[in-house]
Order: C-alpha cells, then sequence, then structure tokens
C-alpha cells in the first residue's frame, strides 16, 4: 500500500527533517483539536488527540494519492506536451532515461509520464511517483545534457524522495486550513465588535482604534504563519539536499556522469541568492559541491 511503502522509507538518516516537521504539526493539530473540542477530562482528550492524529494521516493519504499528484502539477504548471516538434525531440530522450532507470531499478512504476511547464529557466524535477516535469527552458540544453538531468530525476523516483515533497506541500494542508479558518472568524469577530463599538461609543475615534488593533493583530497572525512556514522549509531543505547528492550519484551510475557535470557547469551561475537565509532554504547544494562528488566518482573514488 502507497501510504504504508512512504511510512516504510521516510524513517532514512536523509529523511530526519521531514519526519520533525511532520511531528511538529502533527502536535500542532492535536493541540488544537484538544483546545475547540472543549475536552474536559482525560478521556476527552485523548479522543480528540486521536481525531487529530486520524485527520493528519488523512491528509497524508491524500497527497500520496493520485489527487495529490495532480494537484501538484496544477500548482507547478505542468501539462502534457502537445507541441509535436518539442515531443519529438524529448520524449525519446525521456524513454532512454526511462529504460536505464527501468533496468537498474524494476519496481519503478511503469506509467510515469513526461509533463512540461512553460518556464523559461532550465530545469526538471520529479513529483510523486509518476511525473516528470521540465521546463520549457530546459530545451535549450543538448540532448547529452537532458540525459544527465533526467537521470537525477530518476532518481529522486527510484529514491522515492518525492513522496515527502507531496506531504510537505498538500499534506500539510491541515494546518493551512486551520490558519485560515482561524484567521477568518477573527476577522469576521473583529469587524462585528468594532462596528457594534462605534455604534454604542458614538465615536469615529472607536471604529478607527478598532480598525487599526484588527489590521495589527491579523498581521500578527500572518507572520506567525510565514515563520513557521520558514521554519518548515529549514527544517525540510537539509533533508533535501543530502537527496540531491544521491540523485546525481543515481544518474552517474546510469551512465549519465558526464553528462550532468557538463549540465551543472552550464546552470551555473545563472542566478545565486545570499546570505544566511538562502543557504538555509536551498534546496539544492552549491554546484560547486555536487560537481566535486561527481567528479570523485568519476574518477573511482567512492563518497
Amino acid at each position: 500500500m502507497y501510504i504504508v511503502d512512504f511510512f516504510k522509507n521516510l524513517f532514512k538518516k536523509n529523511n530526519i527533517g521531514t519526519v520533525i516537521w511532520m511531528i511538529l504539526n502533527v502536535i500542532i493539530i492535536c493541540l488544537v483539536f484538544v483546545f475547540f473540542s472543549g475536552a474536559t477530562t482525560a478521556g476527552d482528550v485523548v479522543i480528540s488527540i486521536f481525531v487529530g492524529l486520524l485527520a493528519y494521516v488523512s491528509s497524508v493519504a491524500i497527497a500520496l494519492s493520485p489527487v495529490g499528484e495532480t494537484i501538484m502539477r496544477w500548482q507547478n504548471g505542468c501539462h502534457k506536451v502537445e507541441d509535436s516538434v518539442i515531443l519529438a525531440r524529448i520524449q525519446p530522450i525521456f524513454e532512454e532515461v526511462y529504460a536505464s532507470a527501468k533496468k537498474k531499478n524494476p519496481e519503478l512504476p511503469e506509467d510515469i509520464k513526461l509533463y512540461m511547464s512553460e518556464e523559461k529557466t532550465p530545469n526538471a524535477f520529479a513529483m510523486g511517483r509518476h511525473t516528470v516535469c521540465f521546463t520549457k527552458g530546459l530545451l535549450s540544453l543538448s540532448d547529452s545534457d537532458i540525459r544527465g538531468i533526467l537521470g537525477h530525476e530518476f532518481g529522486h523516483l527510484a529514491h522515492k524522495d518525492t513522496d515527502t515533497i507531496l506531504v510537505m506541500t498538500i499534506g500539510n494542508l491541515i494546518v493551512s486550513i486551520i490558519f485560515a479558518v482561524w484567521r477568518l472568524f477573527f476577522n469576521i469577530f473583529a469587524r462585528i465588535t468594532n462596528i457594534i463599538m462605534g455604534i454604542v461609543s458614538h465615536s469615529w475615534g472607536a471604529l478607527i482604534a478598532g480598525a487599526i488593533t484588527r489590521i495589527f493583530i491579523d498581521f500578527l497572525l500572518v507572520a506567525c504563519m510565514t515563520l513557521w512556514t520558514k521554519l518548515g522549509v529549514v527544517i525540510c531543505m537539509a533533508s533535501s539536499r543530502a537527496n540531491e547528492y544521491l540523485a546525481d550519484k543515481y544518474s552517474f551510475e546510469l551512465g549519465y556522469g558526464y553528462d550532468l557535470c557538463n549540465a551543472l557547469r552550464r546552470l551555473d551561475g545563472s542566478s545565486h541568492s545570499k546570505g544566511l537565509w538562502a543557504a538555509l532554504s536551498s534546496s539544492h547544494p552549491a554546484t560547486i559541491e555536487r560537481l566535486n562528488k561527481l567528479n570523485q566518482l568519476i574518477r573511482g573514488e567512492v563518497y
């Protein structure tokens, strides 16, 4: 079963950040369920926690289903390749890499599909267990470069790294819904209270003060959610960076090590963020570090 397989693969060393993030989300969800249930006895608290856990597991199941993968494709602007010229070029490359990956990992699904986004920056990414998407900008690279990059993406599919991405984005839906509902009810309650106070006091000052207070508290709510999201990025991206090296190694093992090296060199330097936050939130290690490890493999060294 898909969700059982996900949890079996979740507790790998490289996924420790994702596990921590999931635990933190479960704690928040359970606390919210306990708070809003009005539990007064130990039994009520246990039931509320159980319901919260069930809700979170259900969201994870939805994320790992075809529905979650479809939502993810929609969010990233992925669509089937309709242009016959583009398809004639990219499909044979995709099929070649797919066949190599399938030979190495026969358990890979039989129905992995290729999609395209209209982004101009050369890139490709895998989602779920059945999706590989490339950007239109990737077509500016050579066929060999594209092979190396697609080999990397099949590495993510083979290692099932893409499951955690689905859970982080779609499976975290409950926390986002809780925040949105909380914010909605707060704004409605604050507006009604503000109007009543203004009518009772017959004072424009009370209305203005109430409006300012509501805006300030709403700003704090949004800031808290933003900080929570950034914390999740910091925690989870450490796992993602470790998985990138393994996906690079997978491409090398398929025979595309030189191709991936050349592609990385061509893509390096297009844009770089600076500072601590950029380093923490980056899902990929520095290109020079990836090249160094790939060159170690090419020289026959093991890392």
